[in-house]
C-alpha cells in the first residue's frame, strides 16, 4: 500500500505544483489503484509517473471545485486508449453524475469499459466494502459539499504455524488450508485438530484517511482517529489563519493538531498555496512538526509507503 501524489497545489495549476490528485496504490493488495480527486492535467502528470491508468479501479471525489474534477473527462477517455477495459466506479457528492454524463455526452466519448457513478448522501456513510477493504465518507466544513474518506484495510488472518504441524507428523496439503481458515478437522487416526491452535494472531490492517478541502471540524477528527496516515490540506501557514478560516481551509498547525489529537501515525500535508516555495515551504513543515513530529509536506510525484504499525 502506497500513496502517490500527482498534484499537491491549491486553486489552480502552478509551475511547481499541479492541482489535486492522489493515488492509493493497492497493486499488492488487490491488483489495482484508486484515485482521490482528479484536477486539471492529471493525465499529463500520470505520463511523468509510474502510475498505470489501465490498473485503475475507483475514483473518489471529495468535492466539485474545478481543481479537484476538471481532469476527470480526459482521464476517463484516456483509460480506454491505455487498455483499461475493466469496470470503473466513481464516488462523489451529488452532481458528479451530471458532470461526468454531460462531459462524455457533449464530447461524444466512447468508453470501452463499464462506468458506474455512485453519489454519496449528504450525511456520508460506508460507500464501499468488500472482504478486504471498507471506505467510509463523512462531510467536512467547506464552501460547498465536501467529503473526507477513511480507507480501512481489514485484518489479515494470522500465519499458519507449520512447524507445530510438522511436529505432529502432518505434511503440507489441503489440510493446511482448512486449518488456516480456522476449521476443525479429524485425522484418519481419530485425532481432532482445531485451526485456532495452529494459526498465529491476526495481522492488523492499515488505515489511511484522505480529507478534501476543509477548515477544522468534528468529522475531520473522527475520520483521522488512529489512522496510520492522514492526508490533510494545509493551504496556508499559521500566519494566515484568518484567511484560511474565511475561505474554509486549514493551516499547517490546524492539520498537525488534528493529527496529534487523533493519534495519527504520519501526517502528510497537501493542497499548498503557490505562495509557499523554497524557504516558505520549509517553514510550513517546521510549523507542523512542532506539534506533530511525524509530518511531511507533499510535492508532486512524492510517494509514501504505508507501513504496518507495531501494536
Amino acid at each position: 500500500m502506497e500513496l502517490y501524489f500527482l498534484g499537491t497545489g491549491a486553486g489552480m495549476p502552478a509551475r511547481h505544483r499541479n492541482v489535486t490528485s492522489i493515488v492509493l496504490n493497492l497493486l499488492p493488495e488487490r491488483g489495482s489503484i484508486w484515485f482521490f480527486d482528479c484536477g486539471e492535467g492529471t493525465q499529463h502528470q500520470i505520463l511523468r509517473s509510474p502510475v498505470k491508468l489501465s490498473k485503475s479501479e475507483k475514483l473518489f471525489v471529495t468535492h466539485l471545485h474545478g481543481d479537484h474534477i476538471f481532469g476527470l473527462p480526459g482521464l476517463l477517455s484516456s483509460r480506454s486508449y491505455q487498455g483499461g477495459d475493466t469496470p470503473f466506479t466513481i464516488y462523489g457528492p451529488k452532481g458528479i453524475k451530471a458532470y461526468v454524463d454531460m462531459s462524455l455526452q457533449l464530447s461524444q466519448v466512447h468508453l470501452d469499459y463499464e462506468l458506474a457513478i455512485r453519489e454519496i448522501p449528504s450525511e456520508g456513510g460506508v460507500v464501499f466494502e468488500d472482504e478486504s477493504f471498507r471506505v467510509e465518507a463523512a462531510p467536512l466544513d467547506h464552501r460547498i459539499e465536501c467529503f473526507g474518506y477513511r480507507i480501512v484495510e481489514k485484518d489479515l488472518p494470522g500465519k499458519l504455524q507449520q512447524e507445530k504441524l510438522h511436529e505432529l507428523g502432518i505434511t503440507a496439503g489441503p489440510l493446511y488450508g482448512r486449518l488456516k481458515q480456522g476449521q476443525t478437522v479429524k485425522l484418519e487416526d481419530g485425532r481432532e485438530l482445531h485451526g485456532s491452535d495452529f494459526v498465529g494472531p491476526s495481522i492488523k490492517g492499515r488505515t489511511v484517511t484522505i480529507l478534501g478541502d476543509t477548515k477544522p471540524c468534528g468529522n475531520s477528527a473522527l475520520l483521522a482517529e488512529g489512522a496510520d496516515v492522514l492526508v490533510h490540506e494545509a493551504t496556508f501557514g499559521a500566519e494566515r489563519e484568518d484567511l484560511a478560516g474565511a475561505y474554509d481551509h486549514s493551516t499547517t498547525e490546524q492539520a498537525a493538531r488534528t493529527a496529534a489529537e487523533g493519534g495519527v501515525g504520519t501526517l502528510i500535508m497537501t493542497h499548498i498555496s503557490s505562495r509557499y516555495q523554497g524557504e516558505g515551504a520549509e517553514r510550513l513543515l517546521e510549523e507542523a512538526r512542532a506539534i506533530h513530529p511525524d509530518s511531511w509536506l507533499a510535492e508532486d510525484f512524492y510517494s509514501h509507503a504505508v507501513p504496518r504499525r507495531q501494536s
